[in-house]
């Protein structure tokens, strides 16, 4: 049987549309930050199931996740209603391509970040090892409304020289109205903070969010002359193509 049934303990609101959760970790469940796994619940007999990536980091002794809740969403839409004590049901296995294994060392590792998207930066950025790897790590996180800027206050008391975190608002007013995205793409971002221009030869890139700001950000990537991480090797950026993040 690769699902092993949970326990829910705590469950956090963050705004109307998104909220995160802990679960009991299964015994001998193993994972590298930034990876995923596949959740679900149990409705007549039948598993609901989606891939969510994983927030808290492999030395705690339960699990974290992210969610967005989609009101006729198969699975969010129960999900929401979870409280501790609850069951959900987690996969064994734990994959992913947003790890520090799929991206070369190098000088600044820009984490470009939608909605839930956000997830698996969380636990990479909670890690000592990644900021041993780069010089400078930008963390943007694009969300509608702020309510939606999740572990917000964690981000920031987390900030200093090396860790950037620049949240972007679109749809109420905020400092920062653009998405991170565009800011990236026009060069903003760096200037902004000081940094030399993103350069694939010495700078990283990782994409997590909605699938048209992946598919974007890609295509802009490629045409600039950088190289993802696939089958044939790691290149300097990665995204994580297993997924639709959590649209469900």
């Amino acid at each position: 049987m690769p699902y092993s049934e949970q326990t829910v303990r705590s469950v956090r609101p963050w705004s109307n549309r998104t909220f995160s959760f802990t679960l009991s970790r299964p015994q001998d469940f193993a994972f590298e930050n930034g990876e995923f796994v596949t959740l679900g619940l149990k409705r007549e007999g039948k598993l609901v199931a989606r891939a969510y990536s994983i927030v808290s980091t492999p030395d705690r002794d339960y699990l974290e996740f992210l969610s967005i809740h989609m009101p006729d969403g198969p699975l969010t839409s129960q999900l929401v209603r979870i409280r501790p004590g609850d069951s959900v049901w987690v996969n064994s296995k734990a994959t992913g391509s947003l790890t520090l294994n799929h991206v070369l060392p190098g000088r600044t590792l820009y984490m470009l970040a939608s909605g839930t998207g956000l997830a698996p930066f969380m636990s990479l950025i909670r890690d000592p090892e990644l900021y041993a790897r780069y010089e400078h790590v930008v963390l943007v996180h694009s969300v509608r409304t702020a309510a939606e800027l999740a572990y917000r206050d964690e981000i920031e008391a987390l900030a200093d020289a090396k860790l950037h975190y620049v949240p972007t608002v679109t749809r109420e007013p905020f400092p920062t109205p653009q998405r991170g995205s565009d800011l990236f793409r026009s060069g903003e971002l760096s200037q902004r903070l000081g940094l030399p221009a993103p350069d694939p030869a010495q700078d990283r890139v990782m994409v997590c969010g909605n699938p048209d700001m992946t598919r974007e950000l890609t295509r802009h990537l490629k045409d600039a002359g950088w190289t993802p991480t696939n089958h044939r090797g790691i290149g300097n950026f990665t995204t994580e193509l297993a997924f639709v993040v959590h649209h469900e």
